[in-house]
């Protein structure tokens, strides 16, 4: 999160409401009553969240990014003091009874600089895929899940089970729709995740909130949601004016039929998932790829010349 406020635009601050502060009820998310046991004990793969001595992590040796920008960590860091670590990293315990980084090195390197003593981690065995595997799908069927922990189980899904989205729909009983959704709410700025963590934000909302492409328009109408106390379709209704003000309007990105996802899913990998696409009513529309190499885009090209279309 930027020490400075985003600019919302002429006119929009009026329209949105005052300054209110809402940091009596945006607390920063902790992790109770859950760390690690610090001996010699192998760790199990695990959904739940522990609580580990940031003395006792290290960094992943093989560790792909070597530079992280400063500033950006230092963002980062403002945003940690200000809601938590809402997104915990992801580590293995090593024969030397420290705990080395698998995902969240960026993470951990700014909540280090707020000078935490205790950082949330999900401990993973990397020599037991299947009892991984398990342990997320039957953390998925708690009921006192929020949707920011239930989106992370999805991701963790995904990433350390190597599962496409369709199959991870199978295994937790959802349509592939629904997944997708709860995945996109990790897209959201950390003080919209924070909200829905905490309870003061509803999916409803976020689900309206990500139709919005601007950053700090989204964090703007979060706080004019939880001020004013507005429903889902109160929420609808005060964007749908504030698109009429800002001239020329721009149409609000519909729900996607099932294919829709099914090729984002597909081209998605091969670039990180920053692919996005916007369709109007009509079915006329945009895709975007963001690519961060050439060997992305050589990996998808020899995809594509690989396949039998």
């Amino acid at each position: 999160m930027s020490k400075q406020q985003r600019g919302l635009g002429k006119g929009l601050s009026a329209l949105l409401g005052g300054d209110t502060d809402l940091s009596t009820i945006r607390k920063p998310v902790d992790y109770v009553n859950k760390e690690v046991v610090t001996d010699d004990k192998p760790e199990k793969a695990s959904a739940d969240i522990l609580r580990i001595p940031v003395d006792m992590i290290e960094p992943n040796p093989y560790q792909p990014r070597m530079n992280f920008n400063q500033e950006a960590l230092d963002e980062l860091a403002d945003s940690i003091r200000t809601l938590g670590l809402i997104q915990p990293i992801t580590v293995r315990k090593t024969v030397s009874g420290r705990y080395q980084i698998i995902s969240g090195e960026r993470r951990f390197r700014a909540s280090r600089l707020t000078g935490m003593e205790m950082i949330p981690a999900y401990i993973r065995d990397t020599n037991d895929q299947g009892m991984l595997e398990m342990a997320i799908v039957e953390n998925i069927q708690r009921e006192n899940l929020d949707p920011i922990e239930v989106a992370m189980s999805y991701q963790r899904l995904i990433e350390e089970c190597n599962l496409t989205q369709e199959q991870m729909a199978f295994r937790v009983g959802k349509k592939r729709a629904s997944v997708t959704n709860y995945l996109r709410l990790l897209k959201l700025p950390a003080k919209i995740q924070h909200d829905l963590k905490a309870g003061i934000l509803s999916v409803g909302h976020a689900k309206v909130l990500l139709g919005v492409d601007d950053p700090a328009l989204q964090e703007a109408l979060c706080d004019f949601v939880i001020r004013e106390d507005l429903s889902v379709r109160q929420l609808e209704d005060r964007l749908r004016k504030l698109t009429e003000e800002r001239k020329p309007a721009a149409s609000r990105q519909q729900d996607l039929p099932d294919e829709y996802f099914r090729v984002l899913e597909i081209v998605g990998k091969y670039f990180e998932n920053s692919i996005s696409v916007k369709r109007t009513n009509s079915g006329k529309g945009s895709m975007t790829i963001h690519f961060s190499s050439d060997e992305e885009v050589q990996k998808f090209l020899k995809a594509l010349e690989e396949s039998k279309f």
